[in-house]
């Protein structure tokens, strides 16, 4: 008796590969995926975006309690903390994707938090979900862990330069 290819038991939208394909379509994690250059471009717009967007209201916060310098040192202080935390999500959805990709068993639920199940992949499931997540998912975690220590020394960095004044 031969079983159809594709006897997967787990929901459509909580099956790995199209939990993975979904949040590259997302809003918030595309624009991680594109090309070193404009992810880094990206990533050079949004900052200075919140530099501006953030200005104001740093100003209205200190008024005319410190110089120029200290203006600045806590606008960007304020933008490198908005960043920590888009890195910290960007990394923790990705690593969510990379984990159940490399999974051998599956914890789905057919209608409800109260009913879940778990599925044992196929070879050939396995295999594609572990060679996606190992050149497809893989490669995005490593770049977002850099971003995100390059925001968090910054911002550490900059903690001391504040202390130092």
């Amino acid at each position: 008796m031969f079983l159809p290819k594709n006897l997967c038991p787990v929901p459509f939208d909580q099956q790995p590969l199209n939990e993975y394909i979904a949040l590259k379509k997302s809003c918030f994690f595309a624009w991680s995926i594109l090309s070193l250059k404009k992810y880094i471009s990206i990533v050079f717009v949004l900052f200075n975006f919140f530099l501006i967007l953030l200005s104001p209201f740093i100003r209205l916060i200190i008024y005319n309690q410190v110089t120029l310098f200290r203006f600045i040192l806590y606008d960007i202080t304020s933008v490198n903390l908005i960043f920590v935390f888009i890195f910290i999500r960007l990394y923790l959805g990705w690593s969510y994707i990379l984990k159940r990709l490399f999974s051998a068993t599956v914890f789905y639920e057919e209608s409800g938090w109260y009913d879940g199940q778990i599925w044992i992949k196929t070879v050939e499931s396995l295999t594609k979900d572990r060679l996606i997540g190992l050149y497809e998912v893989y490669p995005l975690i490593v770049r977002t862990k850099y971003g995100l220590l390059l925001f968090v020394c910054s911002f550490i960095l900059e903690n001391i330069i504040f202390y130092l004044l």
